[in-house]
């Protein structure tokens, strides 16, 4: 599962073999079955994830039990709750494979071993967090205002092999839609 991570940094930030052995030594390899949660609503976070195979998504659940997902965390992505991780605090979602996955967990000691890491790798989890922030802005003004077409666009730039692979239920409760909905938009008819 390292080999994934190292050819992920060799694109994004080349690291050197001490870097590299001093975040591979925070993560811890995993393999996680479809449906089993890493992380719970309501309970403190224990652990974020670097997605080496499959595909993890987090969600929250309303007071109706109804399902609204956040973000989708496939092979190459980090997710994790971070206010909850970092602080201990209650998680505001879930966090479930929706398939098989291999991920590398971190801990909250990730965020204090960063200086270790030397000034371009803060920088660059630094920029990781921004990206993740505008991602977030983006998505949130995209479900209060843009319409469910443009919704569905967004996704599928954003999350190109997904459409193929998750379930029309979880890509309905993405998009704010319910499936029958999305399956007008599929065949044309939004």
């Amino acid at each position: 599962m390292l080999d994934a991570l190292r050819a992920y940094f060799h694109h994004k930030l080349p690291l050197t073999e001490t870097q590299f052995a001093t975040l591979a030594g925070l993560l811890t390899p995993r393999q996680l079955a479809k449906g089993e949660m890493l992380g719970r609503q309501g309970e403190p976070a224990r652990f974020g994830a670097f997605v080496v195979r499959g595909c993890l998504r987090s969600y929250v659940t309303d007071a109706r039990q109804k399902e609204h997902i956040l973000q989708f965390a496939p092979e190459n992505w980090w997710i994790a709750d971070q206010h909850s991780l970092r602080h201990h605090a209650p998680a505001l979602f879930t966090i479930e494979a929706l398939e098989d996955s291999e991920v590398l967990l971190f801990g909250a000691g990730l965020y204090g071993q960063l200086p270790a890491l030397g000034p371009e790798f803060q920088a660059f989890f630094y920029e990781l967090l921004q990206n993740s922030l505008v991602a977030m802005q983006r998505r949130l003004i995209g479900v209060l205002s843009a319409p469910a077409e443009a919704r569905y666009q967004e996704f599928q730039k954003l999350y190109p092999t997904l459409a193929r692979r998750l379930p029309q239920r979880h890509i309905a409760a993405y998009l704010g839609i319910t499936p029958e909905s999305l399956s007008r938009l599929r065949a044309g008819r939004g």
